[in-house]
């Protein structure tokens, strides 16, 4: 299929990809990839099968074998590991950590590449990742990088998370938001940064819906422009 069908939106932790990025397949009527959620699936399952964050084989082998979906509920998408919805207990900082972990191991990259890639199908895709525009699809046109202060991406999470009913420390989120960035930005195998051909969008002091118009309307040049 055209890759003009096609936008990748990379960023960091708490930038607001995920909700854009529902938001975007919501009014496109597009798929959506989650590749945050791939690597957190694997990690929630090497946590529950006590295999080490380091074991690459191990983590490897279980990448290929997961039985992975993304269900829209109406609202947003259900995430389903051997069919149980496990969304929620993706998002507790501790599986985030370990997925950061194992994201940079080459062998598990590559174990998910392939898996990643298969979601692009008619009428189109939305890319949600940390390397979606460097390195899974290099060819997509529209490529945005979405970012935010660690400052506010923290006070995000905390937000969500007291929401949540948990009992928890902006200090320590904040703390964990660092480590991950700097271990997610220097990692020898795709690195998170944004592509050479990609447009910055900082979303610190904008609104989702903001983000979103800003988005669309520069998918609609990009498109336009490519095929004149």
């Amino acid at each position: 299929m055209s890759v003009s069908n096609l936008i990748t939106i990379d960023g960091p932790s708490g930038s607001g990809k995920g909700t854009v990025c529902h938001i975007l397949a919501k009014k496109l009527q597009w798929h959506l990839l989650d590749s945050g959620a791939l690597y957190r699936i694997l990690a929630y399952a090497a946590l529950q099968k006590n295999i080490l964050l380091n074991d690459s084989k191990k983590l490897a082998d279980l990448a290929l074998t997961l039985d992975v979906s993304f269900v829209s509920n109406g609202t947003g998408v259900d995430t389903l590991l051997a069919g149980k919805n496990i969304g929620d207990k993706l998002r507790t900082e501790i599986v985030g950590t370990a997925a950061s972990e194992v994201a940079s191991i080459e062998l598990v990259r590559s174990a998910l590449l392939a898996r990643q890639k298969a979601f692009l199908q008619k009428p189109g895709l939305i890319a949600d990742g940390r390397d979606m525009g460097t390195v899974v699809f290099p060819e997509a046109k529209v490529k945005i990088f979405l970012d935010a202060s660690a400052e506010e991406r923290a006070q995000r999470r905390f937000n969500q998370l007291q929401d949540k009913g948990f009992n928890v420390s902006i200090a320590q989120i904040l703390s964990e938001i660092k480590e991950r960035d700097y271990r997610d930005r220097n990692r020898a195998i795709a690195p998170l940064q944004p592509a050479d051909d990609a447009f910055v969008i900082d979303s610190t002091e904008l609104t989702i819906n903001e983000v979103v118009e800003q988005i669309l309307t520069l998918t609609e040049l990009k498109l336009k422009i490519s095929t004149e």
